[in-house]
């Protein structure tokens, strides 16, 4: 029987799932500061964790264990059930489900006694979340957060889930339903149940084999991608696809990429559009910037509320390379505005990132977002008023609707007009109204922090320090890498995956390496230091060592140092996050080239041929993939610019470098002098490129074949506008 088939029938063996448990336990002279309010001072074992996502569940009145030998030791010694529920912090139906189910004494009562209830942050824990949500997607064709899962003692599943309500209505089943017939199916059908739990995880375990081709996927790879993704186009709102709509970074740099070979103007016109129509819309916070988390509706006005910082740092990675290829100021100026926002809201004081701010506020979603008219008026008098209301499409009796009644709220989700594309016109008004809204109960702060995050936020910042020519993000980008490498490293090299109060913990995975190894790269690129290269080198290394296995071409998404689980899995989709594959191929090439290596080449094809062999069904699926697949496809190349650091010609040829798109090709520069001489023992390229004539020499490099040097700033356009524009893919 396929796998398809199996699964269809274990929907109808069980159309249960879902559950939870709490123990009642005295928690004197424990500081629980920012617990909720609910628990009184009888709080379950949750109140001992770090994640804010579990402490919000530390008052239920279900016996919730985190993920764990105690917990699942248990489960084996009393042959119970796992009820498995996987969510985070700032997950609008987690809250939901909260409400209506995990506080609610009766649903507690039955998981409590029937079953082994279990609380997982899937950003402390992705490799959790990665396998129990294949298997629901699997299932039921969509997957989604709350996550509820239904084990076996041995941590197989049996019932896979989303959200669902406490009772049964409208063709769904309730929560409670689900418990009490999984219950009994537990007591009279178990073999059943443990039968097909084994089954699932044989044939998902069968289907997990990675290529081991050697094959490397042809050019046609990048148009088949290119054109799946101009079919879901929508040319009137920007973006792709129909509502919800998620913004996608990574599809925006592939398209960059391909615009860049090809010469494609619309190409270029599907990057610039989305992002506009992004920056106009509610998605984006008028007010305080940074993006929402998705889009509800097709023309981005009514968000999801939360905000991740991974949207935050590859959106701004989009903007910058939009700014490169198109020049248009809103693109750069949205980038600032972004790095403003997390400056401002999602830093820690130590110098890492926070991981998130939430939807809700007050119980309910966008509220500390919307504005009436009324208020608006009030604030900003009646003049100023009416030109904030025009501009920013506020209507009297609102534009966002209650999600339950589908009626208007009266509240106003702020957003450009469409003919309007100049924020910066009202900023002091924009001000009044950030001060009041300021005032307001904020959404929760997801203060963990969380290495690949940070990865992400680094090479962001680093790049933008490089293409907009300010220092101060550079620092910033800095200030954050030497605090992961303090407090989320240890002594043997190896990352934590989350820090929080204090306390790096739980050993890192793919994504933590080959994120992290980005951000160096990028500091690297952006500052010339040696140190960053070593760091990414090292990182590299170490991230071989703990996911590579030379039978299989791509990596293990957990390493040596974490736990073993029922699967072992490798991720090749790029979704809200780029895949850690399809950042790790883009560091080796990256590695090979600069450290001149050819065991890392040989381990970048590899990998590649790997992942093409997953992306040949749907390429536009792997678009991340296919950026760094066009960097070691090729054709790509290396620009250096050798001179002096503060002589103002060589600082004309690097701005004017930082500026242009430069799509897959390496930047360098190698500084006149002892510090430059260092450099070149690393990076062997850079060994016989010196300064020509006493001025700044820039070398056009391609396939080790370098073009006769260009000497000063005069013909250093002419020269790179025909060496970045490289057809024949």
């Amino acid at each position: 029987m396929n796998l398809k088939k199996f699964l269809a029938l274990l929907l109808v063996v069980g159309q249960v799932f879902s559950g939870m448990e709490v123990m009642a336990m005295r928690i004197d002279n424990i500081d629980i500061h920012g617990l909720p309010p609910d628990g009184g001072d009888h709080y379950n074992r949750l109140v001992f964790e770090k994640s804010p996502y579990l402490l919000q569940h530390a008052g239920n009145p279900i016996d919730w264990y985190p993920w764990g030998e105690a917990a699942l030791n248990r489960a084996l010694a009393e042959n119970k059930p796992i009820f498995l529920s996987i969510g985070y912090a700032t997950c609008h139906w987690c809250h939901v489900m909260a409400r209506e189910s995990f506080s609610d004494p009766e649903i507690a009562a039955l998981l409590n006694r029937d079953f082994i209830a279990i609380k997982v942050d899937r950003e402390e824990r992705p490799d959790l979340d990665a396998i129990y949500m294949k298997i629901c997607q699997e299932v039921t064709g969509s997957g989604g957060w709350p996550l509820t899962v239904l084990l076996t003692p041995e941590r197989k599943p049996f019932l896979v889930g989303t959200y669902f309500p406490k009772e049964s209505g409208h063709g769904r089943p309730g929560l409670f339903e689900i418990l009490t017939t999984t219950s009994q199916l537990w007591q009279n059908e178990r073999t059943k149940l443990v039968a097909s739990a084994n089954q699932v995880v044989e044939l998902l375990g069968a289907g997990d084999k990675t290529s081991s081709s050697s094959d490397l996927p042809g050019p046609e790879i990048f148009s088949r991608a290119a054109q799946q993704l101009a079919a879901g186009y929508d040319a009137q709102y920007g973006g792709f696809g129909q509502a919800p709509k998620f913004p996608v970074p990574h599809q925006y740099l592939f398209l960059l990429r391909r615009w860049q070979r090809t010469g494609d103007p619309q190409l270029l016109e599907m990057v610039t559009h989305t992002l506009t129509a992004l920056r106009q819309g509610g998605i984006y916070d008028q007010l305080g910037f940074g993006f929402h988390r998705y889009s509800t509706d097709r023309n981005f006005l009514v968000p999801h509320f939360e905000k991740m910082l991974y949207d935050q740092a590859l959106l701004a990675l989009a903007y910058l390379e939009a700014y490169q290829a198109g020049g248009k100021p809103l693109m750069a100026e949205t980038a600032r505005e972004i790095f403003s926002y997390v400056n401002r809201d999602l830093s820690s004081p130590e110098g890492g990132f926070y991981s998130a701010e939430d939807a809700d506020s007050e119980g309910e979603e966008g509220l500390f977002y919307l504005w009436s008219e009324a208020e608006i008026r009030k604030i900003l008098g009646e003049e100023a008023g009416r030109r904030f209301l025009i501009k920013y499409g506020v209507k009297p009796d609102g534009n966002f609707a209650d999600e339950a009644s589908g009626k208007q709220s009266g509240l106003n989700i702020l957003h450009l007009a469409k003919a309007d594309l100049n924020p910066g016109e009202l900023a002091g008004e924009r001000q009044q109204l950030l001060a009041e809204r300021s005032k307001r109960v904020r959404p929760l702060l997801d203060d963990k922090v969380l290495t690949a995050w940070n990865g992400l936020m680094i090479a962001a910042l680093a790049r933008g320090g490089r293409v907009l020519g300010e220092p101060q993000l550079t620092a910033r980008a800095e200030r954050a890498a030497d605090f992961v490498l303090a407090k989320m490293k240890d002594e043997q090299g190896r990352l934590r995956r989350s820090y929080r109060q204090g306390e790096a913990r739980i050993a890192g995975f793919l994504d933590d390496y080959a994120f992290l190894t980005w951000g160096f790269l990028e500091l690297f690129t952006t500052t010339s230091e040696p140190r960053y290269l070593r760091e990414a080198a090292s990182l590299n290394r170490t991230m071989l060592e703990l996911f590579g296995d030379d039978q299989h071409g791509a990596l293990a998404f957990s390493g040596r140092e974490n736990e073993a689980l029922v699967l072992t899995t490798r991720e090749f989709y790029d979704g809200a996050l780029p895949s850690g594959n399809s950042v790790a191929l883009s560091n080796l090439t990256r590695l090979a080239t600069l450290l001149d290596d050819p065991e890392l080449a040989r381990r970048a094809n590899k990998l590649a041929a790997a992942c093409g062999a997953e992306a040949v069904a749907y390429p536009a699926g792997q678009t991340m993939f296919l950026t760094a697949y066009d960097e070691l496809a090729g054709p790509s190349g290396e620009i250096v610019v050798a001179g002096k650091r503060d002589d103002p010609e060589t600082r004309q040829v690097l701005e004017l470098l930082n500026r242009t798109f430069l799509g897959s090709n390496l930047l360098l520069f190698r500084e006149e002098g002892e510090v430059g001489d260092r450099l070149a023992e690393l990076v062997p390229m850079l060994q016989e490129k010196k300064m020509l004539t006493g001025r700044v020499t820039v070398y056009l490099c391609r396939e080790r074949t370098c073009r006769p040097p260009v000497v000063g700033l005069a013909g250093v356009a002419g020269a790179l506008a025909e060496f970045t524009v490289t057809s024949g893919k």
